[in-house]
Formats: C-alpha cells, structure tokens, sequence
C-alpha cells in the first residue's frame, strides 16, 4: 500500500500540485494522466522515494517497483539477464554458487571442502528464492518483451537504449513488487509484447500506477484514473475505468459550462443593479453589496477547463544543398559478439522521405546514430554530400546536455541564434518565464521530447534523423508532430513503431533491417512489419 499526505509539488517557483492526499491499495489500477509538463513524472518520482515531496509526505507498506522513463543503471558491465534476476537478488546467489563449484574442482583440499559448504548453503537460499523455476520465469518475462536470449547474454552496454528499457522493464514485471510505479512501460514495445503487458499488468494483484499515452493500454488495464490539472494544480479522482472517465470528464465540462453560464447571468444582473444604484448616494452601500455579492457568485464556480496548450511546431525551411546532402557505404556495427547488421547501402536524397523498419534489435536506431556521427561503424563509412546540414533527434534524448539548463541547450545547437529569438522559439514550446533555466536533467519525457524537438526547429537542417519522435506525447502534441512531418520539405530518415507517423510522413522508400534491404514503400506490404517495429 502506498499513502500520500498532503503532498504538495513545486519546480522552482511554480507550483505543480497543491497540497494533495489518495492512497493506492491492493487492486488498485490508476492511471496517471495530463498534459505534458503537468507533473506526472514528478509525482512517480515522490511516489517511488526517488525525491522528497515540497510538502507532505508518502508513507509505504511493502515493495515498490518503479519504472521510470529513462532508467539508468550504474555497471553497464552487468550481464542483462542477471540484470533481471538481480530484481530478487538471484544474480548474486548464482555467482556465488558458479564461485563453490570452482573452489570443488580444487586440488587443494580446504578450498575443495570451503566448496562444498558454501554450495548446499547457496543452493538452499536459491530454493528458497524460487530456485531455477525461478530463472525461467525470468527469461519468459523477458521474452514476451522482445528480447531473445542471446540479448539477455550481453553486457548492457552492448545492447540499444530501447533493450536497455525492455531490460528493466523485465527487471520490475520479474521482481514481485506489491506496489508497480510505470512511467510509458510500452515505450520500445512491440505490438505483441503490448499486448501481453496488457494481460500481466491486469492481472496483477497489488496496487498500479501508470503513465502511458497508450490509449489501448490504460482502457484495458485502469479501474481508476487521476487527472493532474495543470491549470488548477489538483489531482481530479475517478473511481471508474478509462471509458467511464471520458463519459463523467465530458459531463463534468458539461456541467461547468452550465454552471459558469448560469453563474455570469446572475452576476450580470447584479452588476447592472449595482450600477443603477451608484448613482444615487442614498444607494451606494447597496451598490457595493450587490457588486461583492456578484463576485463570490463567479468565485463560487469552479470554471471550465482551459483548452491545453500544445507546443507550435514546424520544422524549419531546409538550407539548399546537393542532389544527395547524405549517402553511406557498406556500413556494419557489432557490439561484442552480437551482429547488429553489415552490408548497409544507402543514398538520401534531397527532399526524400525514407522509413526504416524491423523487429527490436535490428539496429533502427544504431543505423540513425552511424548516420549522426553519434557512433562510429566497424567497417564502411558515411558520406556527407554537398551543403548538409544535419538535425538529429534521438528516442533517448542523447542530444540534450542534462546538465545545461534549457536556454543553454537552445543556444548551444544554433550559436549564432539571438538570445530573444531562443527564448521566443522556446516559448513557442510552452518553456516559458524560469522554464528556461530549469537543468535539462530534471525535465520530464514529454518537455525533453520538446526541448529536443525545439532545437531541431532552429537548425536549418536540410535531413532530418527521426528516432521515435513520437514517444512521451500527449495526443495533441503528437498531432503537431504529425503535420510538421506532412509539410516538411527536406529530407526525412524515420524509426518508428507508430503507424500514424509512417502515415504522416508518406515515405517513398523503406529501408529493411537487419539485413539492409532498400524497397519501394507499399502500405500493404509493409503493415504487420509497422507494428512489429
């Protein structure tokens, strides 16, 4: 169970959340939702002890398992399925055991019997934490999500940003946790592997809150919803599903709407009474009673919700360049002993459209970080032709300095950009007043979508290198998303699992992975591999 108390959240000086209190019990399943920017990553992060609320407190009984949207693990080093078995301490039962059967195979005789004793030990706290049963359990988790076992062989460091949340996506489904904190779990999902979470995470017996832009998933999944208005700072409880939160959110506006209308009429009237009364000096005291009177009547209603706002967003007008600004040449990439792809031809043209596609795994977004210069390829090389101009944007928003505040970011990608027009283009993606000068790092996925997106817009760039731009968006920002894609006129390289984007973006051709195959686009040919991707 998890309680908070009179939790209130600030950034900086602004105010997130007034002072708030809900709990999350057993069976609970809360969908989190809002606007970007609203608050929801923050209030995961109290909830999950990651920080202290301003004021309150949150008090826990049992374990948490939280997910956040872009986990870091200290020791890339770590073998990703012990990784997953870690969740329950079984990584370090195993090494201790592979450890007693070396020292048993010893010639010397105490390290032999050292041996024996530390294996019957070690092996009946394995028993005790599930034994090997245990360890299948672990690799069918990690299945559903996508990963195969020669990816959960490999050293972390060796595996792509989405493997790398899929990993601890595993890590929290496998640990048993009472209470689960998931911030967008089906980020990097497959639509197989979603579906699945759907079923394990409805299933699930202890408590649940999740962020998640995936409509499909919090209307299979939530028995409660909490709104976290950014406008009034409050959290709106629902006791109900997803369905019947829409229904009793369009009626409550409804309702507003009624009574603000109603509210107005009356104060109105008042007014005008006032107004009349004014006039005469017999009358004044009356005249200022009736004009209080018709405040509190406005004050007393709580009025309708303010339309969201949504970042403007157009990509700029490319800079001229050559017949093909981007070309590359037998490109490979290997991490360790795992063969990402080889063979890797490709020629981008001016104003060409292309998508690359294929399962998890297949190196989309290895082959974007060769094209950026993020990474360099084993064999082959990447060719920049006449006039590029380059704009990047990566899933894990490795392009943001975290440390830089937002201006600084802003700055740093157009140097000769003006500090007026920086703040006015920041503005434009609502990091408006001391916005600007919040670190980069404390940003939720949403506004580092933003922020990232922003300092594309001032690039001139003349190819675009799109990495899943889409992920961590409300639906009204995706939407904008969408229609700077269709009126873009440079040229466009796009990984991406969301059919909507592809759509959008119209491509001409496809780029298939891993085997580097170039095709001509054909929706119906290439549909089930969309979802798959």
């Amino acid at each position: 169970m998890l309680i908070a108390s009179d939790v209130e959240l600030r950034v900086g000086s602004r105010l997130l959340l007034e002072p708030t209190s809900f709990r999350v019990g057993g069976g609970d399943r809360i969908g989190l939702v809002g606007r970007n920017g609203a608050g929801k990553t923050t209030l995961t992060k109290v909830l999950a002890g990651e920080k202290g609320p301003d004021a309150g407190s949150v008090s826990t009984s049992g374990t948490i398992g939280y997910l956040p949207q872009d986990p870091r693990t200290g020791d890339l080093d770590v073998i990703a399925r012990d990784r997953v078995l870690s969740a329950r301490g079984i990584d370090d039962v195993l090494r201790r055991l592979r450890q007693a059967e070396t020292d048993m195979a010893s010639d010397e005789p105490k390290t032999r019997d050292k041996g024996v004793r530390a294996y019957a030990r070690y092996e009946e706290k394995l028993h005790a934490l599930g034994g090997y049963a245990a360890e299948a359990e672990a690799s069918s988790i990690a299945s559903s999500l996508g990963l195969a076992n020669n990816v959960l062989s490999q050293p972390l460091r060796t595996l792509s940003g989405g493997q790398r949340r899929r990993i601890e996506l595993a890590r929290i489904l496998f640990s048993g946790a009472d209470t689960l904190l998931l911030d967008e779990p089906t980020n990097h999902l497959d639509g197989d592997s979603i579906v699945w979470l759907r079923d394990f995470l409805k299933s699930h017996q202890g408590g649940l809150v999740v962020i998640s832009h995936d409509v499909e998933l919090v209307e299979h999944v939530v028995n409660k919803v909490f709104y976290l208005d950014a406008d009034r700072c409050v959290i709106d409880i629902y006791n109900m599903g997803w369905r019947g939160y829409l229904e009793q959110r369009a009626a409550d506006e409804r309702r507003r709407k009624r009574e603000q209308a109603n509210a107005e009429k009356q104060a109105t009237a008042l007014q005008k009474q006032a107004d009349r009364f004014r006039a005469k000096a017999t009358k004044a005291k009356a005249a200022k009673q009736m004009q209080s009177r018709a405040e509190k009547i406005l004050d007393s209603v709580q009025g309708q919700r303010k339309d969201e706002r949504v970042a403007k967003l157009r990509f700029p007008d490319p800079a001229p360049s050559g017949r093909t600004p981007l070309s590359a040449r037998d490109l490979s990439k290997s991490y360790g002993s795992l063969e990402i792809f080889s063979g890797v031809d490709l020629a981008i043209d001016r104003g060409s459209r292309v998508v690359v596609l294929g399962l998890n795994g297949a190196g989309k977004t290895t082959l974007l970080r060769l094209l950026s210069g993020v990474e360099a390829p084993d064999t082959g090389e990447v060719v920049p032709g006449h006039g590029l101009r380059l704009g990047y944007y990566a899933q894990e928003h490795e392009t943001l300095d975290l440390d830089s505040s937002v201006l600084e970011n802003m700055i740093a990608a157009a140097p000769e950009l003006p500090e007026v027009e920086a703040r006015r283009t920041l503005g434009s993606f609502l990091f408006t007043g001391d916005d600007v000068d919040k670190p980069a790092g404390v940003l939720s996925g949403g506004e580092k979508t933003r922020l990232a997106l922003a300092t594309l817009v001032v690039s001139s760039a003349n190819v675009l290198l799109l990495d899943e731009p889409t992920n961590n968006l409300d639906p009204a920002s995706r939407e904008e998303i969408l229609n700077a894609l269709r009126n873009y006129k440079g040229a466009i390289v796009l990984v991406t699992h969301d059919e909507g984007a592809v759509e959008a973006l119209q491509p001409e051709r496809v780029i298939l992975l891993p085997d580097g195959v170039e095709d001509i686009w054909d929706v119906e040919q290439f549909a089930d591999l969309i979802a798959l991707a």
